[in-house]
């Protein structure tokens, strides 16, 4: 596998900033004397900045919900409360939308088609990770600057008809002929430029978003079927971005560095540990006791024997009583100082296929047994995450705890699969939210406990999204708060 770092990363002040301020002044602060100004900037040279920022948008977003799916849980065992997700709104407001808007702007004066629809794209997954975030959002009028200091905030339902139009634009200018003779190259740092990857992408971000809104009956599972076959091919498509020891991996600073100089860190969670230990899913063969991709995620203490992932909002305690140990692995797959950070995979394509198909047999959050169709693409799935985490698969999709043939499929199967396979992914948390965080489909999944001085309004009731941030409030008063809702009620797809 190829690591494409971000050693090539040109850093460059942005021109264009977006919500900081009612005043044209601040806009000046963006471009200093010593810098390019926005006329002097390639597309190559904004393209870098804006990619490495929607890569860090995602670890900003499973910062805020990795908890509410129990990947992790505070030091201890600690359940997180209610969100603002301030640094994935910062990242998406300030630093990726306004410079997408420059960018492609420049594509259109240059006719570099196939960059043009790069940023279609870009702008589709940061705008949907956004409204399924926050719900309603600003994007219509997002990026006008100091032109609209007070955008308004456009409905869910009419942002993912955007995401829609926005992939299918790209797919159809990918599958046509670029001939303007401007390529992203080096700047690029997921695929370098190769246009086929990116068209592979569009199509399955589209069969994801197209997935979000199965359950809502506003799209079927055959048309995620049908989008899907056009998606990702092999782990070669897979959207990571990797770090290097002069630009670290922010999952390492954060859960590694910390532990090592005595700050706040993340502990695992039980859900997770006992997803992949045998406690949900005992293993039948005797050939192997854990899920082979469990050290990669978490470590133990050299004198213990067993993985016991922390309870959410628990005391330390794992799921039997006895004392949790499950911290983030040092030097692990995500938490390496060179780790990357994946957006999207060959493996989660093939998890979308499965639970599209099952849905299109007549499938449901109970029933068992499916097709050839359905199996086949779970055991892909299983087979693609085993061969991107670099280890072997071969006993675990052996035994009968995961090899439970067509008759025996069941939608907890895939979903346990693609929760496992999306460590540290917050497409999690749409997932749980899509099936209404049901024990059905995540297997042994319970709320977190709630301790007595824990007393408020959300008590035994799940998140569901992230509250508008304060100072999106403050600027733009009357239409977030217009739009404000809960942390405890629906997205629009989600009701």
């Amino acid at each position: 596998m190829m690591k494409k770092n971000i050693t090539k990363l040109v850093v460059l002040a942005v021109a264009t900033v977006f919500f900081a301020s009612c005043s044209d002044d601040y806009f000046d602060v963006n471009t200093p004397s010593n810098t390019a100004t926005l006329e002097q900037l390639r597309m190559q040279d904004l393209m870098a900045p804006v990619i490495h920022s929607t890569m860090e948008a995602q670890y900003s977003a499973e910062l805020s919900f990795g908890n509410y799916v129990q990947n992790f849980v505070g030091t201890g065992g600690g359940a997180a409360g209610r969100t603002e997700a301030v640094g994935l709104w910062n990242q998406v407001y300030l630093f990726i939308l306004p410079n997408l808007k420059a960018i492609k702007e420049k594509a259109i004066e240059n006719n570099a088609t196939h960059i043009g629809a790069i940023t279609d794209i870009l702008t589709a997954i940061n705008i949907g990770i956004a409204t399924d975030t926050w719900g309603n959002i600003p994007y219509s009028e997002a990026a006008n600057g100091p032109d609209n200091n007070f955008p308004k905030f456009d409905l869910q339902e009419d942002v993912y008809t955007q995401i829609f139009s926005l992939l299918d634009g790209a797919i159809a200018a990918l599958e046509a002929a670029d001939n303007s003779g401007f390529n992203l190259g080096n700047s690029d740092l997921i695929y370098e430029g190769n246009s086929a990857k990116w068209l592979r992408t569009a199509y399955t971000m589209k069969a994801r978003y197209q997935l979000h809104l199965v359950n809502k009956g506003t799209v079927s599972a055959n048309d995620v079927l049908a989008t899907i076959t056009n998606g990702y091919t092999s782990n070669a498509d897979d959207f990571q971005m990797f770090y290097d020891d002069k630009r670290i991996n922010p999952w390492y600073s954060a859960e590694v560095l910390a532990r090592a100089t005595g700050n706040l860190r993340n502990d695992i969670a039980s859900q997770l540990v006992s997803s992949m230990n045998g406690n949900y899913y005992p293993f039948l063969s005797g050939s192997i006791s854990i899920d082979p991709r469990l050290p990669l995620f978490a470590e133990i203490p050299a004198t213990a024997t067993e993985y016991k992932g922390f309870v959410s909002g628990g005391v330390g305690v794992s799921p039997d009583g006895s004392p949790a140990n499950t911290r983030f692995k040092t030097d692990g797959y995500y938490t390496s100082i060179d780790s990357p950070l994946l957006l999207i995979s060959f493996a989660e394509a093939k998890f979308i296929e499965a639970e599209a198909a099952f849905l299109a047999n007549g499938g449901t959050t109970t029933s068992t047994g499916s097709n050839s169709a359905a199996y086949t693409a779970y055991l892909a799935g299983i087979n693609a995450s085993m061969a991107m985490y670099g280890v072997s698969g071969a006993d675990y999709v052996a035994d009968a705890s995961v090899a439970v043939g067509e008759a025996g499929l069941m939608l907890n199967h895939i979903m346990k699969e693609k929760y496992i396979n999306n460590f540290l992914n917050p497409e999690t948390f749409v997932d749980f939210r899509r099936y209404d965080f049901s024990d059905d489909v995540f297997t042994g999944l319970v709320i977190r406990e709630e301790q007595a001085a824990d007393t408020n309004e959300f008590m035994g009731q799940w998140f569901r999204r992230a509250e508008y941030p304060a100072s999106e409030i403050a600027r733009n008063a009357t239409n977030a708060l217009a739009n404000q809702e809960s942390p405890i009620t629906p997205v629009w797809w989600d009701e």
